[in-house]
């Protein structure tokens, strides 16, 4: 029996492990043999699974059987809880990481796959495979079931504000560009986590075109369950909303995303109105030379005269070369984009460029 691999990303501190927990005492409720992987340094993911137990970390037992020169077994890192009114145990691993400041996280995540893979973790008997995958970290270790396929399934998890909105567009857009260079993970879709109505992620899954799975309001009751390390679906609202999501996944009936999230631009549109405008630069004099200006008027009226001195010179291009001149050097573009702009070739930019230079030189100083 083959494992199906599900991973759960989000930001941290939205749900994202509230969810992947719920998710997991469903499936076992449901009388599927689950597997809760933690994937984030912080290894907090299995503490609900487990009444509050914290689970030794892969990355911790590694390094002390490492230093004894023996090798990790299953028994060492893979753990199950019996749940008295669930027809199957629940397991969980949590992977770790370095210790704040001391290493880096996402090579603690692969590393980590490595001792489970060569345990046979996907050969394992096993209905679900859940990873809990801290998702606003950008370095390649924290993408690892994304670039390697390990996961067949992506579900986002995520809040109405607008930072979780960017990380769920971010994993987004990594499992499309893994997808172009052969991998097989498929975006399922996303869940809205502590939803409060304002419509903010909807309007975001709608414009990068993912399927909302499943929206889970604000719950007092449900806080209060997280926290004493219980689980939130025996309320029942919410075991009626996870037990739909869990039958969808497990009867197929979700069709796979074919998103490809938003660029920085449509991204940041979404939430109001933005400037299209380039930024204003800063200057070296103002950064270096501000205290010399103040004592020394006479040096900053000389320059504002030469700037003066400069404009008049600029009108007195003809007009190709002073169109290209301003193109160039006020408004920063490229040459190549200014042959696209006026139609020119970039020789042809070139060489009108260096003679308004030119021009300008003589102008300046003969003026």
């Amino acid at each position: 029996m083959t494992a199906r691999t599900i991973a759960i990303y989000g930001k941290g501190g939205i749900g994202k492990s509230f969810t992947s927990t719920n998710l997991s005492a469903t499936f076992a409720m449901m009388n599927k043999r689950v597997l809760q992987l933690g994937c984030d340094p912080k290894h907090d993911s299995t503490t609900s699974l487990f009444g509050g137990i914290p689970l030794p970390t892969v990355t911790d037992v590694f390094a002390e059987k490492n230093a004894l020169n023996q090798p990790v077994a299953i028994s060492d890192i893979v753990f199950r809880r019996d749940i008295a009114d669930f027809p199957q145990p629940i397991y969980g691993i949590e992977l770790g990481g370095p210790q704040i400041g001391r290493g880096c996280g996402g090579r603690g995540i692969i590393s980590g796959f490595d001792v489970l893979e060569k345990l046979g973790i996907f050969k394992w008997e096993l209905d679900i495979i859940l990873m809990d995958f801290l998702g606003d970290v950008v370095c390649g270790g924290f993408a690892t079931p994304l670039a390697r396929s390990l996961s067949e399934e992506v579900i986002l998890v995520t809040n109405n504000d607008r930072q979780s909105i960017f990380t769920a567009n971010n994993i987004c857009q990594a499992n499309n560009y893994f997808r172009t260079i052969g991998g097989q993970s498929r975006l399922l879709g996303l869940i809205i986590n502590r939803d409060d109505g304002s419509g903010i992620a909807e309007k975001y899954a709608e414009a990068a075109g993912i399927t909302v799975l499943m929206k889970v309001p604000y719950n007092a009751e449900a806080r209060d369950k997280d926290d004493s390390f219980d689980f939130a679906v025996r309320l029942p609202e919410l075991k009626e909303k996870f037990r739909t999501l869990a039958l969808a996944i497990l009867e197929n009936r979700i069709t796979p995303c074919k998103a490809i999230g938003l660029d920085f631009m449509q991204f940041v549109q979404l939430f109001g109105d933005v400037s299209n405008e380039a930024p204003l630069a800063a200057t070296a004099d103002e950064l270096f030379g501000c205290q010399k200006s103040h004592s020394n008027p006479q040096k900053s009226s000389a320059l504002d005269n030469d700037n003066q001195k400069m404009l008049r010179c600029i009108e007195k291009l003809g007009a190709e070369e002073k169109k290209i001149y301003q193109m160039a050097e006020q408004e920063k573009k490229a040459v190549s984009e200014i042959a696209e702009l006026t139609c020119q070739e970039e020789s042809a930019v070139r060489e009108l460029l260096a003679s308004a230079r030119t021009q300008l030189k003589r102008l300046f100083f003969e003026g």
